[in-house]
């Protein structure tokens, strides 16, 4: 499935729901665990408690410590995909690059 892009000022939950993305997870009853731009998406997406640390109860604060826990492996691999340069600077096909990224990846976990 094809998407247009759209610019880059458009807020994360707009482009959720542009993509279809909050509809899909919704039909398919697949959790979602997002960050707090994704407040008032409804469905399957969770996010975590707004407000300070010290004005949450511990009770909030607990479920704001597991939301972490369980979006950390994905914020770590968005991060190390970002330091990647080859990925800013692709010239080849669209279609190629989940390949590439594979590839990459497996050189760079067997380095050592």
């Amino acid at each position: 499935m094809d998407s247009p892009a759209l610019p880059g000022s458009t807020h994360d939950l707009t482009a959720a729901r542009t993509h279809g993305i909050v509809d899909a997870l919704t039909g398919a009853d697949i959790p979602c665990w997002a960050d707090k731009a994704y407040r008032g998406a409804g469905g399957p997406v969770r996010v975590p408690y707004r407000g300070k640390r010290h004005n949450l109860s511990p009770g909030q604060q607990a479920v704001n410590r597991s939301h972490a826990r369980i979006r950390a492996p994905g914020e770590r691999a968005a991060s190390t995909l970002k330091t990647w340069r080859l990925l800013r600077r692709l010239r080849c096909s669209t279609t190629r690059i989940t390949d590439l990224t594979r590839a990459v990846l497996v050189l760079q976990l067997n380095a050592g």
